[in-house]
């Protein structure tokens, strides 16, 4: 494994690099790309180096931003062309190796270890497609190197976006000197609720994970504590794949609404939507599920409140109808009936949709039927081409959904 050659390209200020590409008048400029304020999705989701060094951060509040320099551009972003960014990025490193997995919008891998002859060393190659990527389309690239994905993305979150190059090359058995001495919270897989749990029992730093007896995190965790400690180890023997597909553990939609929602009857009418929406991801994916899942967050910003629960229905299911009766269920006994923001439903406990427990007592046959020709409407007229009579009404969000991509506007 350790002759494998592996980048991980990270796009710098992802939005806003391609909205200064754009518009070259705006490149000595503070620039953010941020949700509409008016509707309530004002966040920030890109901040160019001009503005971070102003201390804007990424994910906080466009006002909290604009508290810091109130002369910043302020761009709304345009998914649709970051989406075509993407995949001209992916075809720019196909013309290094077949082997491009991306990773998200802004993150590809690349397996380079058969393009050594072809390219020159392994920095020689990162700064040829550094160049290129420049070259074509004007957008700043990061590249962390390793002999295996985990290592390789640590060697660009924590090096690589640091130094003047942005390359970084961080060779498996070199993470003890390197990557051990970091705090538990830079390794791979560990967020701010595990990095807790880790300070409780004494492991500060990533070295002291990678010498804990490995039993016991995995009799804590299962398998999850045992793959951390491999990605603390810098152990790592997963391809990098143009197929990288996994089974989702869970289908769902979080929906951010445009005013504070007080009533039971305006939240109704979005708490089906997101059932219809969930439940048509799950049928695309050809998945049904047994456990629903309800959650809220409280229009209070100063003292924040909500809840998360969950349900288990009585069958699998992938059809509205029967999903939002435990739904709204879940709402109603939890909800302490002060104005809320946001919404969301998934639905888990995921298994493939060919098999179907049959009863007395209801017609999956004739569900089935219904979806599929409300499935077909929609995909080939559009998400508003059919809508439920409650979706008429002033509380709806299904049309504004339609004009975005991700939870953006399209452009």
């Amino acid at each position: 494994m350790g002759s494998r050659i592996i980048f991980l390209v990270d796009m710098q200020s992802f939005y806003a690099s391609i909205e200064k590409a754009d518009h070259p008048e705006w490149k000595a400029i503070p620039l953010v790309v941020s949700g509409d304020p008016k509707r309530r999705s004002g966040v920030i989701l890109a901040a160019c180096p001009l503005a971070k060094a102003y201390g804007v951060r990424n994910a906080e509040t466009l006002w909290q931003a604009q508290q810091k320099y109130s002369q910043l551009k302020v761009v709304r972003p345009r998914m649709q062309r970051y989406l075509e960014v993407s995949l001209q990025l992916t075809q720019i490193m196909e013309r290094f190796t077949d082997l491009v997995e991306p990773y998200s919008i802004d993150e590809q891998f690349m397996d380079l270890t058969g393009s050594q002859q072809l390219f020159g060393s392994t920095i020689q190659m990162a700064q040829t497609i550094q160049q290129t990527i420049h070259e074509k389309l004007n957008l700043p690239a990061r590249i962390g190197i390793s002999d295996n994905k985990v290592v390789a993305k640590m060697a660009c979150d924590h090096f690589a976006k640091k130094n003047e190059t942005g390359i970084f090359h961080l060779p498996s058995d070199q993470v003890p000197e390197i990557l051990w001495p970091q705090p538990i919270e830079s390794l791979f897989g560990v967020g701010r609720r595990m990095a807790n749990h880790f300070r409780r029992m004494g492991i500060r730093t990533i070295g002291e994970l990678a010498q804990f007896p490995v039993d016991q995190l995995k009799k804590r965790w299962g398998i999850h504590g045992q793959v951390l400690w491999m990605s603390a180890n810098g152990y790592d023997h997963s391809p990098v794949t143009r197929n990288s597909f996994q089974k989702p553990k869970s289908i769902g939609h979080q929906l951010t609404l445009p005013r504070d929602y007080y009533t039971e009857k305006e939240i109704q009418v979005v708490l089906l939507e997101l059932c219809e929406e969930v439940c048509r991801r799950a049928r695309r994916q050809h998945y049904h599920g047994k456990k629903v899942t309800v959650g809220c967050r409280s229009a209070d910003f100063d003292h924040p409140h909500g809840f998360s629960r969950q349900i288990q229905m009585s069958t699998y299911s992938h059809h509205a109808p029967t999903l939002f009766p435990y739904a709204w269920k879940l709402f109603e006994t939890f909800w302490d009936g002060k104005p809320i923001r946001s919404l969301s439903v998934s639905l888990s406990s995921l298994a493939p949709d060919d098999l179907v427990q049959l009863d007395l007592f209801t017609d999956h046959l004739q569900h089935q039927r219904l979806d599929q020709a409300m499935d077909i409407i929609h995909d080939r007229y559009g998400a508003t081409a059919l809508l439920r009579a409650s979706s008429l009404l002033p509380a709806s969000q299904v049309k504004e959904r339609a004009k975005k991509i991700g939870g953006h506007y399209r452009s």
